[in-house]
C-alpha cells in the first residue's frame, strides 16, 4: 500500500511538473496529450469517471499508435519552438534556454513512461481496460540527433508530411499523398533530367531556377514534378500545391517558408490565364523577384498545355487600348519569366511503343511484343501519349488477373 501511495504522489507531482512547460508548451495542446493530463489528475474515489477518461485516452492514442512513448517523441521532435528557430538560423542560444530545453526533454520523456498499469493503480478498477505501451528512450540523445539533421527532416507539419496544399490561404498537409515514384514513368529521360538536375542544385544550396513544364496533356508533367519530391524527399524536399485561385497567396507563403531548413517546390498545376488579373500580375511579381529578395528554399514549379500560358483570342487583339502590341506581348512572355521552360510533347509511334514494353516489363505481363504492340495501337485511337500506355497495360493487368 505504501508503494502504490508513493506512485500516486508521483503522478499527481507529473501533472504539476507538466503545466510548467514553456519551450513545448505547445505539446499541451495536442488532444491526446490533454486526455493524459486528465488522467494524471484523476479524482480516484470516482471509478466511472476513470474508467471513462482512460477509455477516450486510449481510443484517441490507438488512432495513431498503441506505443505512447512513441507518440509523446514525435510530438517532440515536430516542435517548432524558439531552440529550433535560433539553432537552425545559427542565433546564440542563452545557457538559460540550453538548460529550459535540457529540463523539459527529461519531463517529456518522463511522461512518455507512464504506463496503463500505473493509471489503473490510481482509479482503482478490477474490470478489462487494454493496456499501451511505453518504454525507457533517451530523448536528449534523439533530440540532438534530429537537430544534427534538421535540414533533412524538419520541423512541425513538414517534418510529418512531404506533400501540402493552400487552402483558404493557408498551408495544410496532403495525407494521403501521390505516391508515384520516377522509376514509374517511362520515356522523356532528357526532360526529367532537366528538372532533377535543377531540384538537386536546390537541395545543394546551388543557384537553381523556377521551372515550366509545358506541352501535351497525358505527357507526365504533373508526375514528373511529384516523383522527384518523392525521391528527394529524405533529403529535405517538400512540396506545396498552389491552386490557380491561391496564386495571390504566394508572396505570403514564400515569406512563412522563409528560413525554414527544408527546401520547398511551390507547384501550380495546369497554369493558364485567360486574361490579365491580380493572380496573373502576382505570379508575375514573384518570378521577377518584385521587391522581395529571391529564397534560397524556394523554387516554383509550373505545368501548363501552352508555353505562353495565356488563352490568347483575335479579339484580343482589338479594341482601344493604344499600347495593345505591348500589353499583348507583356502577356505571352510570362513564361520567360521562367528560368527553365522544358516541353513535353506526344510521343511518335516508336517512343509511345517503347513506353508500352518498358510498362509491361514493370507489370510483369505475358504476352508477346508483337501481340502487345498491335493492342496498343488499337487502343490509342484518341492518340499516343504516356497516360494512354499505361492506361492500356493496367487494362491488360486486370484481365490478365
Amino acid at each position: 500500500m505504501k508503494g502504490i501511495t508513493k506512485r500516486l504522489d508521483y503522478i499527481e507531482e507529473l501533472h504539476i511538473k507538466m503545466n510548467s512547460l514553456v519551450l513545448f508548451h505547445d505539446i499541451l495542446n495536442d488532444f491526446v496529450v490533454k486526455k493524459a493530463m486528465e488522467l494524471l489528475k484523476l479524482n480516484n474515489d470516482d471509478v466511472v469517471e476513470g474508467v471513462k477518461t482512460y477509455a477516450i485516452f486510449a481510443h484517441e492514442l490507438f488512432k495513431s499508435t498503441d506505443d505512447w512513448t512513441k507518440y509523446v517523441l514525435q510530438l517532440v521532435l515536430s516542435s517548432d519552438n524558439n531552440y529550433v528557430t535560433k539553432r537552425v538560423n545559427h542565433i546564440i542560444i542563452d545557457p538559460s534556454l540550453t538548460e529550459c530545453l535540457s529540463q523539459e526533454l527529461s519531463l517529456l520523456e518522463e511522461l512518455s513512461r507512464l504506463s496503463a498499469k500505473d493509471i489503473k493503480e490510481r482509479i482503482k478498477y478490477q474490470g478489462y481496460l487494454p493496456e499501451w505501451k511505453s518504454s525507457l528512450v533517451d530523448f536528449k540523445v534523439i533530440y540532438e540527433e534530429r537537430m544534427r539533421h534538421i535540414r533533412e527532416k524538419g520541423v512541425g507539419i513538414y517534418s510529418k508530411y512531404r506533400m501540402f496544399i493552400i487552402r483558404d490561404r493557408a498551408i495544410t498537409p496532403v495525407k494521403t499523398s501521390d505516391p508515384v515514384k520516377l522509376s514509374d514513368l517511362k520515356g522523356y529521360e532528357s526532360q526529367r533530367k532537366i528538372v532533377i538536375d535543377n531540384t538537386l542544385a536546390l537541395l545543394n544550396g546551388k543557384p537553381a531556377s523556377n521551372v515550366l513544364l509545358y506541352g501535351d496533356a497525358g505527357t507526365g508533367k504533373s508526375s514528373t514534378v511529384k516523383a522527384v519530391v518523392n525521391e528527394y524527399y529524405e533529403s529535405g524536399l517538400r512540396l506545396i500545391e498552389v491552386p490557380k485561385k491561391q496564386v495571390g497567396y504566394l508572396h505570403e507563403c514564400i515569406e512563412e517558408l522563409h528560413g525554414n531548413p527544408l527546401k520547398f517546390i511551390l507547384f501550380i498545376d495546369d497554369l493558364s490565364f485567360s486574361q490579365e488579373n491580380d493572380d496573373f500580375y502576382a505570379l508575375k511579381a514573384v518570378l521577377e523577384g518584385s521587391v522581395y529578395a529571391k529564397s534560397e528554399n524556394i523554387v516554383i514549379y509550373a505545368t501548363g498545355n501552352r508555353r505562353h500560358l495565356i488563352k490568347e483570342r483575335f479579339s484580343d487583339r482589338e479594341g482601344d487600348d493604344v499600347h495593345r502590341n505591348e500589353t499583348i506581348q507583356e502577356l505571352t512572355s510570362l513564361s520567360a519569366r521562367f528560368g527553365i521552360t522544358v516541353g513535353f510533347f506526344k510521343p511518335n509511334k516508336e517512343t509511345y511503343l517503347r513506353i508500352v514494353r518498358e510498362l509491361k516489363e514493370q507489370y510483369q505481363i505475358e504476352i508477346s511484343d508483337d501481340e502487345l504492340e498491335k493492342q496498343a495501337e488499337r487502343f490509342a485511337v484518341s492518340g499516343r501519349s504516356p497516360r494512354i500506355a499505361r492506361q492500356f497495360i493496367e487494362n491488360l493487368k486486370s484481365k490478365e488477373e
